[in-house]
């Protein structure tokens, strides 16, 4: 580097040239500079995927598949598939056995001895659909003694008031909350399939009734989630005679609960939870989960991992390419838990423990890197908690997967146009995910809700 000469002893025409030298010379740096300016502008945030984001995957985009196949061959079997097609029914209703007296060729006669077996299929039918149609007819008098009026009683599910039994509500409960299918097109349903004639008033009635059937059973589900020690909860968006609310679950392997409710504020956790505090909370990082009442915390590594990839594509190459690595590293011990000691699983922990440590001192330059180190610098001891206990998921995929057939519903019908409707869908929605915990499907689960005796709980 040059240095300046001393200006006092330089003469007017020594300083105009050094002028002009520094002139040219500053030109020269501008245009070179000039070249790189482009490439100093902030890049533009990357897009927003359901890889780097909580974006469904309905809403990515989808490029054009390649045909894995020649057209009209056979299908090769897929991972997780024998093939070999549909496995015979252990049981069939009658069988028919086809054998031959005579050759079809030149009518010679032919014994059952000679003939071998050459393939075994079945066809399946459906038996003729209709309603099963029981008039009952109560006889009453008054007792010539006494004058007492009676009635005779009827047995238990033939009381007055609406003709449509429990079976009949269990289908259409089914059919309107897990299909999504219109009042319109439950009432041609059961006409057009059933031979039953129920107009849309009537499925209305019908299923103002099965609400107060409910009743019990979501009583039931929300004082087992008050006895609970781990709870997961996620909440997704509602629309109510036209006006946005909030679908919040509730759910852990034995329960799940679902109410929708205007705010999705802490309020709602306190509503449902009243005075119980549960040991663990497993949740994402919206400020009102942040608020459970819960002493120990598991944050959504679905939803960290997520992050970081955003934060990579974003131009990160310091933070989130070491987190997601380290997080990447938690599920792969996840996974191989079973087949892990405790005191492997302990090292294991401990060394996680210790690189994340290490992976906070770093200092990255790029502003999503310093939003994560932020972020993770106050969630220490949130992140690997899972693996202190087996019954800890690592993410709250489970309330996300509870939650999905709520957003299905919304798009398909656009919401609900009452509060009761509001009520019934969060109540049958209750009934199908606890039910689906104990193994059971999901117009089992109805059925069983609306039967006279029933319970989804399994006696204990």
């Amino acid at each position: 580097m040059e240095k300046l000469p001393d200006l006092k002893q330089l003469s007017n025409e020594a300083k105009e040239a050094l002028i002009v030298e520094l002139w040219e010379k500053i030109q020269k740096l501008s245009a070179i500079l000039a070249t790189y300016e482009p490439k100093l502008e902030p890049e533009p945030s990357p897009k927003k995927t359901s890889k780097n984001s909580s974006t469904p995957p309905s809403k990515g985009f989808k490029p054009n598949i390649k045909p894995s196949k020649i057209e009209g061959s056979k299908r090769q079997k897929s991972l997780g598939r024998a093939g070999g097609g549909r496995e015979l029914h252990p049981h069939p209703d009658q069988t028919i056995i086809a054998q031959l007296k005579n050759c079809p060729q030149c009518g010679e006669k032919v014994t059952a001895a000679t003939q071998k077996l050459q393939s075994v299929y079945e066809k399946i039918e459906l038996p003729p659909i209709r309603p099963i149609i029981t008039l009952r007819e109560r006889y009453g008098g008054q007792c010539a003694c006494c004058q007492t009026k009676y009635v005779a009683p009827v047995p238990l599910g033939m009381e007055p008031g609406s003709p449509f039994g429990s079976s009949i509500q269990s289908l259409v409960t089914y059919l309107r909350y897990t299909h999504a299918i219109s009042y319109e097109r439950l009432s041609s349903i059961f006409g057009e399939v059933f031979g039953l004639k129920i107009s849309e008033g009537a499925i209305a009635n019908l299923l103002a009734k099965v609400k107060t059937s409910l009743d019990d059973q979501v009583s039931q589900i929300l004082q087992r989630l008050r006895r609970a020690k781990l709870i997961c909860s996620d909440e997704t968006s509602a629309r109510v005679n036209g006006q946005n609310q909030w679908e919040w679950v509730f759910q852990n392997q034995d329960v799940c609960l679902h109410v929708i409710r205007p705010s999705r504020g802490t309020g709602v956790i306190n509503e449902v939870l009243a005075e119980h505090r549960p040991d663990i909370w497993v949740s994402d990082l919206f400020s009102a989960q942040k608020n459970h009442p819960a002493p120990q915390w598991q944050v959504c590594l679905a939803h960290q991992l997520r992050d970081c990839q955003y934060a990579i594509d974003a131009g990160d190459r310091i933070f989130a390419p070491a987190m997601k690595r380290l997080l990447l590293r938690a599920f792969i011990i996840h996974r191989r838990r079973s087949k892990i000691d405790d005191a492997r699983l302990n090292r294991y922990r401990d060394n996680l423990q210790e690189r994340l440590t290490g992976i906070l001192s770093l200092a990255p330059h790029h502003p999503d890197g310093i939003r994560l180190r932020k972020r993770y610098g106050g969630l220490i001891d949130n992140l690997f908690l899972f693996l202190e206990d087996a019954a800890i998921p690592p993410t709250n995929n489970s309330s996300e997967q509870a939650i999905r057939m709520s957003v299905i519903f919304r798009r398909v019908t656009n919401g609900f146009r009452s509060e009761w409707g509001r009520d019934l869908f969060a109540a049958v929605r209750s009934v199908v995910n606890t039910g689906k915990r104990q193994g059971l499907t999901a117009y089992q689960s109805i059925q069983q809700a609306l039967s006279t005796d029933g319970s989804i709980f399994s006696p204990s």
